[in-house]
C-alpha cells in the first residue's frame, strides 16, 4: 500500500486497545501497514481489537497486560523484540474515570472518595508513564521511535465535577513535554513524544452523562455542545488524520506538543 504516511512494516503497541478509540486507532495503523499489537487488562478484550483490524485485511496480534504493573509490560516488551525485532509507536490509550473521584451537583469536594481517586489518578498518569519508561529502553537503543499520549479537553480547561480526571490528564500534558525533552534530548531526533487531545466523544463510560436514554441531550451534553462551535460530538475517524500526522515523517520536527482534536471547545470563552 503506498501512502504519504509511509508507515508499512512499522511496529504498533496500542494500550487501552480494546477501547473506542483505541480500537479505531488499530483500525486506522492497520490499514497503513502497520503491524499493531493491541493490549488489553483481558485477552478476550484485545483478541476483539484483533478480529476487527484482520476484517479489514490488517496485522494485529493481542497482548494481555496491566499498565499499571511494570513486570506485566517488560514480558510485552520482550515478547514484541523477539517476534519482531523492534517497536517504532507506542499509543498510551488506557485511561477512565470513576464515579468516586467525580463530584456530582448535589456533592461537594468533601464527598470525594480517595480510594477511587488514586485509582484515576494511577489509571491515567501512572498507566502513560509506565508503558513510555519500559518500551522507550527500546527506543533509546534504536534511536528512533514514536510515543503518543491520550491527553483531553479537560486538561488544560478543567471541567466541573471531573476533578480527579482533569487532574490526571493535566499531569499527562505536563509528562509528555517532560518526555519529548528526556527523549531527544539524550537520544536524537528520532525519538518523538506528542499528545491527542480528544473533545467530547460517545462512549461506554460518559454516554449516560451526555445522552438521555431517548438518545437527546442531557443538560451536561446540552453546556458541552453549546461550548463546542462546530456543535457536536467527536467521533472516533476525527481522530485519524491527527494520528498518522504524529505517528509520521510527516511530523518529523514535532515533539511535546499536545493537539486538540475538541471541534473548537478548547477555543471558545463566554
Amino acid at each position: 500500500m503506498n501512502s504519504i504516511f509511509n508507515l508499512k512494516g512499522k511496529v504498533a503497541l496500542i494500550t487501552g486497545g480494546g477501547g473506542v478509540l483505541g480500537s479505531n486507532m488499530a483500525i486506522v495503523l492497520a490499514k497503513q501497514g502497520v503491524i499493531t499489537g493491541i493490549v488489553g487488562l483481558t485477552i478476550e478484550e484485545a483478541e476483539a481489537t484483533v478480529a476487527r483490524v484482520v476484517a479489514v485485511g490488517g496485522e494485529a496480534f493481542a497482548v494481555k497486560s496491566n499498565v499499571l504493573n511494570k513486570e506485566d509490560l517488560e514480558v510485552t516488551r520482550d515478547f514484541v523484540m523477539e517476534k519482531y525485532g523492534r517497536l517504532d509507536i507506542l499509543i498510551n490509550a488506557a485511561g477512565g474515570n470513576m464515579p468516586g473521584a467525580t463530584i456530582g451537583p448535589d456533592q461537594a469536594i468533601y464527598d470525594m472518595q480517595l480510594a477511587h481517586l488514586q485509582k484515576v489518578l494511577d489509571l491515567n498518569i501512572i498507566g502513560t508513564m509506565l508503558p513510555s519508561q519500559v518500551f522507550s529502553e527500546i527506543f533509546a537503543k534504536q534511536k528512533s521511535g514514536i510515543i503518543i499520549n491520550i491527553s483531553s479537553a479537560s486538561a488544560q480547561r478543567p471541567l466541573s465535577r471531573v476533578v480527579g480526571y482533569s487532574a490526571s490528564k493535566a499531569a499527562i500534558d505536563n509528562f509528555t513535554k517532560w518526555m519529548s525533552v528526556e527523549l531527544a534530548g539524550k537520544y536524537g531526533e528520532g525519538l518523538r513524544v506528542n499528545a491527542i487531545a480528544p473533545g467530547f466523544f460517545i462512549g461506554e463510560q460518559n454516554r449516560a452523562l451526555l445522552l438521555s436514554p431517548d438518545g437527546s441531550l442531557t443538560p451536561r451534553g446540552e453546556k458541552i455542545i453549546e461550548h463546542t462551535p462546530m456543535g457536536r460530538f467527536g467521533i472516533p475517524e476525527d481522530l485519524d488524520g491527527v494520528l498518522l500526522f504524529l505517528c509520521s515523517d510527516m511530523s518529523k520536527f514535532v515533539t511535546g506538543i499536545v493537539v486538540h482534536v475538541d471541534g473548537g471547545f478548547a477555543a471558545t470563552s463566554i
